[in-house]
């Protein structure tokens, strides 16, 4: 049984209580024990990891008033309510208003074991549904917001999904243009704080003499100026997500403070000795590696280690180039809606040459090309307007790149059709459809 499964019984009578709790523990169940509504009520939120066992009768707000409190907040939340002996009416009336079981005064311990474990195990399916569900949507809302099908790009989408849950700081490494932003925002959407501000600072854009006060926040008279108190960025995220973009470019004085508000997670605005908690997830990026900084002093190891709970590595588009047909084709169309153009056609040369380029602004320069394309500017610039430089990599491993970015291109032209894709690229099904293997584009097929 999880550790976190448990049983919250409610109950005055001491001795009842005890006996409850030592029943079940001795069956290695958790248990925790309250004596009225009034603490169960507090100690109960959605997606709560166990059941409740109350007693009907209870001091104050009575179990069946409980139980109705209990189900409109979470209404597949097994409640099982303890009876007085001969009260059958009551039992009747409780399972009717969504108990999910009832016990009768007096019991055998092992019964309730046996109705506490059935409970249990109805409570562990449904919160597995609804964790199922959720990274189902979650995994649904970035497949729509970070393309690719490269494989480089999957791991990135299936770390995001499972990091989604947590409240883990994270370390985003990319260069620039790789999308850190964008993936830090998925990151906060798949996140439980999601409904919490997303709040973006630029370390390299902050001066230092406002670092205090736009970080921490200052109250009325702190300093020459300052009128009215301000909520500072951090106070601002608490309870959703802060995003130190260029972390590297912080002054060290910047970071011995930075390092202490995310240890303690408290602050102090200027102008005040009264400490704020904050909760809020850190999530920081990075275009360069931390730790040869750290070698040269010019970045703390106290605060790396801080911020590197988990890393998140983004790809250099030259790493996923079957991606680039993909990208550009949705980079054109929105700027075909936004400038109002038709969408230019992606021939056969236009996606080699996209593919042969070594992109060294990524995305964003990838973006860029759609647009001077959409707006029929595109050459004499790169990708177009100067010869292709071949990455360093070995010529097999470029050639199946590209050969597995045409299938995979094919195929979504298609629909997964095979006949299709066989006729566009004029090759034999049986070739085709080895190589859909080979490159593990099943999934496309399927689609």
């Amino acid at each position: 049984m999880p550790e976190e499964m448990k049983v919250l019984i409610v109950e005055d009578d001491p001795n009842v209580l005890f006996g409850c709790e030592q029943a079940l523990q001795l069956e290695g169940i958790l248990t925790k024990g309250v004596d009225t509504a009034e603490k169960a009520r507090r100690l109960v939120s959605v997606n709560f990891p166990g059941i409740v066992v109350s007693d009907i009768c209870l001091p104050g707000v009575d179990g069946m008033v409980l139980l109705g409190q209990l189900r409109a907040m979470d209404p597949d939340l097994p409640v099982v309510l303890i009876t007085g002996h001969g009260d059958i009416s009551l039992a009747v009336q409780a399972m009717k208003s969504g108990a999910h079981d009832f016990i009768e005064k007096p019991f055998d311990p092992d019964y309730l074991v046996e109705v506490v474990r059935r409970a249990l195990d109805k409570r562990r399916l449904i919160l597995e549904v609804r964790d199922l569900r959720e990274k189902l949507l979650n995994r649904q809302s970035i497949d729509a917001r970070i393309l690719g099908n490269s494989p480089a790009i999957e791991r990135v989408r299936r770390l995001i999904v499972d990091l989604g849950s947590s409240a883990v700081d994270v370390l985003i490494q990319g260069e620039t243009g790789a999308g850190k932003e964008l993936a830090a925002r998925c990151l906060h959407d798949a996140s439980p704080r999601r409904n919490g501000n997303f709040v973006a600072i630029n370390c390299g854009g902050l001066p230092e003499t406002l670092f205090d006060s736009e970080i921490f926040g200052h109250e009325a008279g702190a300093f020459t100026g300052a009128g009215k108190r301000r909520i500072g960025k951090f106070e601002h995220a608490s309870g959703g997500t802060l995003f130190l973009d260029e972390i590297e470019s912080m002054p060290l004085a910047m970071q011995v403070k930075m390092l202490r508000v995310l240890q303690e997670r408290t602050l102090e605005r200027l102008g005040s000795n009264t400490p704020i908690a904050v909760d809020c997830r850190v999530v920081a990026a990075t275009k360069v590696d931390l730790r040869e900084l750290i070698d040269r002093g010019q970045f703390r190891a106290d605060l790396y280690y801080r911020l590197n709970v988990v890393t998140l590595p983004l790809p250099p588009l030259r790493d996923r180039r079957e991606d680039t047909p993909l990208l550009f084709e949705h980079f054109c169309m929105l700027a075909a809606a936004r400038h109002q153009r038709e969408i230019p056609s992606a021939d056969a040369g236009r996606i080699r040459q996209l593919m042969a380029y070594d992109w060294p602004g990524n995305v964003r320069e990838l973006r860029n090309v759609a647009d001077r394309c959409v707006l029929g500017i595109e050459s004499g610039f790169p990708p177009f307007g100067t010869p292709a430089l071949p990455g360093p990599r070995p010529f097999a491993e470029t050639v199946e790149t590209f050969e597995r970015s045409l299938i995979a291109d094919a195929l979504r032209r298609s629909r997964g059709n095979l006949t299709r894709t066989s006729e566009d690229l004029q090759l034999a099904k049986t070739t085709l459809y080895d190589k859909i293997r080979k490159y593990d584009l099943l999934a496309e097929v399927a689609r």
